[in-house]
């Protein structure tokens, strides 16, 4: 039933141009016009003034329906979308237009032809739409958007001069960068050295006892101490960047000498079990167990390509090495990653155990910042100490030291490669403990 009233009151607001009045006796008859009179009645509802939209009522005997005020904005709101339809459908046309026409032009100009699969709009011979603006309107256009585009690329041209001009003052900037001070202090040394050399050699007799002065400019490390007459190991000062200056210590009579030590295992004095801040800045005494730390191991190895080696002895008195070609620490936001490659030595390459066991490329992680690749917990928790884990270890030289053989976690000093390894497959049988370990580097380029 409400299905067919609203069909009829539909056809009523659509179809009949005329609305029956209704008679003082309740009748329906025309309002005008000699037509016979039509049951329905349609008329609105109450009092409406001038702009407001008002409510309809339908009778349909016996039945009265009201309408919503709405009704009557239907036909209004219908043919302004229409229009709107009809407008839309021409600012689409000459837009496109438009943009024909500009393609057309700029293809023109750069000498580029038009695919063959693409037509122009508002060629002759597709006639023109009337609601386009003219040829002229069209060419005035045009001509403004060359006028921008020559603009553009004086514009281009001039931040092209501009940008050259920077790029000469930043390579003129570059010359005077840290590496060139370096290397020309370097030279300066190398002078003053062959300068003292000739005079001990011109020096008489009489004065054999006398030695030249031997004056260092900023070390940047170890090696730099080189040129010092006489080679003894014990903490020195260097400057690896001109914002860092620290002590380190230097051994300088193993091995060619000119090695920074980066961390060194005696007697289990000092507790590597440490915090994230603690591994950053350092810990522990120089001439005995230490952490040099993480920042100064990054602007060591920041300034120069460095070789690491490490020394290792066991409680039986075996002693072995590793020695790695390139070794290099990031900075604390990229939470210190290691790169170490280019293995040699004795010892084996227990940085590189395996595919699932590679200390290569992995961040540094403490028992209290997870940085490693472990999924279920954290490395450096679960073996006490700081280090370059991955999920977990085939190495760790920061491990607890223990004097002497040990059973259950191996949370000790720890080197994956070393002679007697494979007895230690079960965590019921003894580990094997180290009595010394040392970390240091070198410039590749060193020469003794």
């Amino acid at each position: 039933m409400r299905l067919t009233l609203m069909c009829v009151c539909w056809t009523l607001l659509v179809s009949v141009p005329r609305v029956a009045a209704e008679t003082a006796d309740g009748s329906a008859v025309e309002d005008k016009g000699g037509a016979p009179g039509c049951p329905v009645r349609f008329k609105p509802a109450g009092q409406c003034g001038d702009g407001e939209e008002c409510p309809y009522q339908v009778t349909l005997p016996p039945l009265t329906i009201q309408l919503p005020k709405q009704f009557k904005m239907l036909e209004k709101t219908m043919k302004e979308l229409q229009n709107l339809k009809e407008t839309v459908t021409k600012l689409k046309s000459a837009c496109e237009e438009c943009r024909q026409q500009t393609d057309r032009t700029l293809q023109r100009d750069s000498g580029e032809a038009l695919p063959l699969d693409q037509p122009v709009r508002g060629d002759k011979d597709e006639g023109g739409d009337p609601d386009v603006p003219g040829k002229e309107q069209q060419s005035t256009t045009m001509q403004e958007m060359q006028v921008k585009m020559n603009r553009m690329s004086n514009s281009l041209k001039h931040a092209r001069n501009q940008i050259t001009t920077l790029q000469g003052r930043l390579e003129g900037l570059n010359l005077i960068n840290m590496d060139n001070v370096n290397t020309i202090v370097d030279s300066k040394v190398e002078n003053i050295t062959g300068v003292i050399n000739k005079l001990n050699i011109q020096c008489s007799s009489a004065c054999p006892a006398q030695k030249p002065p031997v004056s260092i400019m900023a070390p940047r490390d170890c090696s730099d101490y080189n040129i010092m007459v006489e080679k003894k190991n014990g903490v020195y000062t260097v400057t690896p960047d001109p914002r860092s200056t620290f002590e380190v210590y230097c051994n300088m009579e193993s091995y060619g000498g000119g090695w920074t030590v980066l961390q060194q295992r005696l007697n289990g004095s000092v507790s590597f079990n440490r915090t994230w801040p603690d591994y950053k800045n350092g810990f522990g005494n120089l001439r005995g167990e230490f952490w040099l730390g993480n920042d100064k191991i990054h602007q060591l190895t920041k300034a120069r390509d460095m070789v690491l080696r490490i020394e290792l002895e066991d409680f039986e008195g075996v002693r072995e090495y590793a020695k790695y070609d390139r070794f290099y620490v990031s900075n604390e936001f990229l939470r210190y990653r290691l790169t170490v490659t280019g293995y040699s030595g004795t010892a084996g390459d227990a940085l590189h155990f395996n595919k699932h066991y590679n200390h290569d490329q992995k961040f540094f992680t403490t028992p209290d910042k997870d940085n490693d690749k472990y999924p279920s917990g954290n490395c450096g928790a679960y073996y006490s100490s700081g280090w370059w884990f991955d999920a977990c270890m085939s190495a760790n030289l920061n491990g607890k030291y223990y004097k002497g053989k040990y059973k259950g976690v191996r949370n000790g000093i720890f080197w994956g490669t070393w002679h007697n390894v494979s007895r230690e497959s079960y965590p019921t049988n003894y580990r094997n403990a180290f009595k010394t370990v040392k970390m240091m580097i070198r410039p590749k380029n060193y020469a003794p």
